[in-house]
C-alpha cells in the first residue's frame, strides 16, 4: 500500500520526534552510580539496634560504595548507595539524620528520598529496593 506524500511526511516527522524524545529521556535518567549485581542483603532487624527506632540508620557493605539504610517509619525503610553522585569514589556520611553529606564536595542528600539538598551534586543518591518481612529487611540491588 502506497502512502500519499503528506502522510509520508507526517509519519517521518513523528518518527524523528519520537527518536529525539527517547534520546532526551534516556539522558535524563542516566545515573552516575553504576548498576551492581550483588546478592540481595538480608538484615535481621533484631540484631541492628540503630534501625529499631524511626529515624535510625546504619551502614552495610554492598552496592557500589557501601549502603546506608534509614528507617523512615514503623514499616518503611530507605536504602541508598553511599557513593556521592558528584564523585562516585567518595562516600557520603550520615551527620545529622536524615541528612547524609559528602565531605569532599560538600553535597548533602536527604535520606527520605535521596534528593540533593545542597552542594555540587546534580543527581540523587542511588536508591535500592528495601522490603520488610519482619524481623528481616531485604535490600535488592
Amino acid at each position: 500500500m502506497k502512502l500519499s506524500k503528506p502522510v509520508q511526511i507526517i509519519t517521518l516527522i513523528i518518527c524523528l520526534l519520537s527518536i529525539t524524545f527517547l534520546e532526551s529521556c534516556e539522558k535524563d535518567y542516566h545515573h552516575p552510580v553504576p548498576q551492581v549485581y550483588d546478592q540481595d542483603l538480608r538484615i535481621n532487624l533484631e540484631m541492628v539496634y540503630k534501625l529499631n527506632t524511626i529515624g535510625g540508620w546504619e551502614y552495610f557493605t554492598g552496592g557500589y560504595n557501601g549502603i546506608v539504610v534509614y528507617r523512615l517509619s514503623e514499616d518503611e525503610f530507605r536504602a541508598f548507595d553511599r557513593a556521592c553522585t558528584y564523585d562516585i569514589a567518595e562516600r557520603v556520611e550520615v551527620k545529622d539524620p536524615p541528612i547524609a553529606k559528602c565531605e569532599k564536595c560538600e553535597s548533602s542528600y536527604l535520606l527520605i528520598d535521596g534528593s540533593v539538598v545542597s552542594g555540587k551534586a546534580n543527581h540523587p543518591l542511588k536508591q535500592y529496593q528495601a522490603d520488610l518481612n519482619s524481623p528481616y529487611l531485604t535490600i535488592k540491588f
